[in-house]
């Protein structure tokens, strides 16, 4: 993701892991400045987070509490997102 306007970001953050935890969601990394070893990459913070399954991520992804708060991280950033699956999923 690009993070444009701190403040507005700051807002969804303050009330992101009430609520992802709720979910049994698990924060796997956070860096604002990744190293780039291949290709270009210029967003300026990576998020990598795990939920136990794709329900319990769609719930969380779809829930009013999470919804509520998105308005702030549209409103700071841009990002692009993907679901992949693990290792143990094949």
């Amino acid at each position: 993701m690009t993070i444009h306007d701190r403040a507005e970001y700051d807002k969804y953050e303050e009330q992101f892991f009430g609520i992802f935890e709720k979910f049994e969601g698990k924060l796997l990394s956070v860096d604002e400045e990744p190293q780039v070893v291949a290709g270009e990459w210029s967003a300026t913070r990576s998020v990598l987070i795990e939920f136990p399954d794709k329900p319990k991520l769609f719930a969380w992804l779809t829930s009013p509490e999470y919804q509520a708060i998105g308005k702030h991280r549209d409103a700071g950033s841009t990002a692009e997102a993907i679901i992949v699956k693990g290792m143990e999923d094949e």
